[in-house]
């Protein structure tokens, strides 16, 4: 069947949506291909077309795995065999999978990028006949984009097994550099570009600047008809302002991962069933969630990048009726913004600083101290030396990651943890909480049997191989116990901080600076076009498109700067056509002013005198008292 006859059967849509058919085609004439469609562009269609079309299987790696089981489920109810290899899974499960997709009919395997990489998968990969490998969430694969994940830095590696084989690498937002970036990481070969607008005709992005976002929050819900999201920026206010929300009438609900998991189905189905109107949420919500006649999206605290923005606001009008965006965002807001950048990276000097606060602290003397490990209370530490916790924490990371300290726990009494959430809420909650998922991963890859009794861990294990500090694992393990994933008995004893060379001296203490500057660089970026963003004067619509590299954007005539725009425009055009009257009228005889007034067609009483009042004061028309004239 062609791609066409294949799009009508399994899809039931008689035509492609913009770019979709010249993508499939580039895909079934054996390029190397990068796609950019905006959220809810149809990106899916553009590999599980020409796969159907092809002999053999389609091999798409995501890193998301709810988004994975859907679309599995999805094919599966259209006829078509698919399956999803994700972790979590056994052993002897997974064998019998990939056996499936050697030797039966199955058209196509999802692939979580860590699984890819296991020797299991890729010996079977080898076997298989492969007709299309396609990187989903292409972007992540780039340390420049907003959701940079390592493991994908791997995925070219399949080329090795399948070298003929044509990629797909597909993401809804990516700005010029990064698409340069993924062409590049991905090792694409001549690659086909397919990049459609960014552009969204029917959103209507609007930001407010006030103290009282409550109240703007509920005007808009009132104002604007139909569904809608409103995005805070942790679970607590979700709870709160729904609450708020149905103190001022209004139907709504909130959502976050650490809802019990029954509970949060139902909310979601109440939700697209439009049982609930308005869903308060962190900003997981909405993930892989097909519902396109939400009207609003509002983000009550600015996000941390436009990409981010991009995505989540581009949830609202997929039907492609009228909706909005709205962000509101106070000075207040920046101040936060700004404040979380800056205690997020120490500087090469304040690194060096704390090294050598260290070896104050310890009373250790150059070239001495190699494998001592001693014990290290961090709150004494900084109280004595006057330093921020936040900045000392990332400082310890980097001298980590350039193999100078460790810490490590007290060996009296091991900590252990146990998984109390089952693995499907754990899985899920993964999904939904990126920032937890490298540790979650990695307890389940080191300590087996965790779901089933306590298992003994060591942080500094975890710190070594997760490339983050001793009391940062820690303190991610005590919010993991906190938000009911596990439950974590810590050793007793102070944590060791242990020497792993020599103390150095300044001059020979060599910090990675390439390596800070860089990821200072890419957040400090996200950050200023995030502030640029809420601040200027400039169409809102114009601001993104731009950003994504669409440098001729036009302005789109119905955000909140174009509509204020517009409004100076109309009311300088009615101040002329009411001058024009006013000296045509005044050109054929004298007014009383009420006469003068009413004779006027165009404005309103208001206007009328005050275009009186201006022309006498510019001395363009006179008046004796009474009447009026040129």
């Amino acid at each position: 069947m062609t791609q066409a006859e294949i799009l009508k059967k399994y899809w039931g849509f008689d035509n492609f949506r913009p770019l979709q058919d010249e993508i499939v085609q580039s895909v079934l004439n054996n390029n190397d291909t990068l796609a950019l469609l905006p959220t809810g562009g149809g990106k899916s269609i553009c590999f599980q077309v020409p796969a159907m079309v092809m002999e053999g299987i389609c091999i798409v790696v995501s890193p998301l795995i709810a988004l994975m089981k859907d679309q599995v489920e999805n094919l599966k109810a259209r006829g078509i065999e698919a399956i999803a290899i994700y972790a979590g899974m056994g052993k002897r499960e997974i064998d019998i999978l990939l056996d499936n997709c050697i030797y039966g009919n199955i058209k196509f395997l999802y692939l979580s990028p860590e699984r890819l990489l296991s020797d299991i998968v890729r010996k079977r990969i080898a076997y298989m006949n492969v007709n299309l490998i396609a990187i989903d969430e292409a972007h992540c694969i780039s340390q420049w984009g907003y959701d940079f994940r390592p493991p994908y830095l791997k995925i070219k590696e399949l080329r090795e097994i399948h070298p003929d084989k044509p990629v797909l690498a597909l993401t809804a937002t990516a700005t010029p550099f990064v698409r340069e970036d993924i062409i590049k990481k991905l090792e694409l070969k001549d690659a086909k570009v397919f990049v459609k607008s960014f552009a969204r005709r029917n959103l209507s992005y609007v930001v407010y600047d006030l103290e009282d976002k409550h109240k703007k929050l509920v005007e808009i819900i009132k104002n604007v008809k139909g569904c809608g999201l409103v995005y805070v920026r942790n679970r607590r206010e979700t709870a709160e302002i729904a609450h708020f929300l149905q103190r001022n009438g209004i139907v709504a609900d909130f959502y976050h991962a650490g809802i019990e998991k029954d509970l949060r189905f139902k909310k979601q189905k109440d939700w697209k069933k439009d049982i609930i109107r308005v869903m308060v949420a962190t900003n997981a919500f909405g993930m892989g969630i097909d519902k396109p006649d939400v009207r609003f999206v509002i983000h009550m605290d600015l996000p941390e990048s436009l990409e981010a923005y991009y995505q989540e606001a581009g949830r609202a009008g997929r039907d492609e009726n009228r909706a909005f965006a709205v962000l509101l965002a106070n000075k207040s807001d920046q101040l936060i913004l700004n404040a979380k950048y800056a205690d997020s990276f120490p500087t090469v000097d304040e690194i060096k600083k704390v090294y050598h606060y260290l070896g104050s602290y310890f009373q250790l003397g150059y070239g001495a101290g190699e494998g001592l490990s001693l014990a290290f209370d961090l709150a004494d530490f900084c109280k004595r030396f006057n330093i921020g916790v936040i900045k000392t924490l990332g400082a310890l990371k980097f001298l980590e990651r350039d193999g100078y300290v460790a810490l490590s726990e007290n060996i009296f009494l091991q900590s252990r943890i146990m998984f109390t959430a089952s693995h499907e809420d754990v899985y899920r909650f993964q999904i939904e909480n990126s920032g937890y998922d490298a540790l979650i991963k990695t307890i389940q890859r080191s300590y087996g049997g965790a779901f089933d009794a306590y298992v003994k861990i060591k942080e500094s294990d975890l710190s070594n191989r997760l490339k983050i500090s001793f009391n940062d694992v820690v303190a991610l393990l005590e919010r993991l116990q906190q938000l009911e994933i596990i439950s974590y008995l810590p050793q007793t004893d102070q944590p060791q901080l242990q020497f792993v060379v020599p103390r150095v001296d300044h001059l020979h203490l060599d910090i990675d600076a390439k390596y800070i500057a860089l990821r200072q660089k890419i957040q400090n970026d996200q950050l200023k076009a995030v502030l640029a963003y809420a601040s200027t004067s400039l169409c809102r619509s114009k601001q993104l498109l731009i950003y994504f590299g669409e440098l001729s954007a036009e302005k789109c005539g119905f955000c909140d700067i174009c509509l204020a725009e517009r409004k100076i425009e109309e009311q300088a055009q009615l101040k002329d056509k009411i001058d024009f009257e006013i000296v045509t009228l005044l050109k054929m005889q004298h007014f009383l002013l009420d006469d003068l007034v009413r004779e006027i067609s165009s404005g309103n009483e208001n206007d009328k005198i005050e275009r009186i009042r201006d022309l006498l004061d510019a001395g363009k028309i006179k008046t004796d008292g009474k009447k009026y004239y040129l």
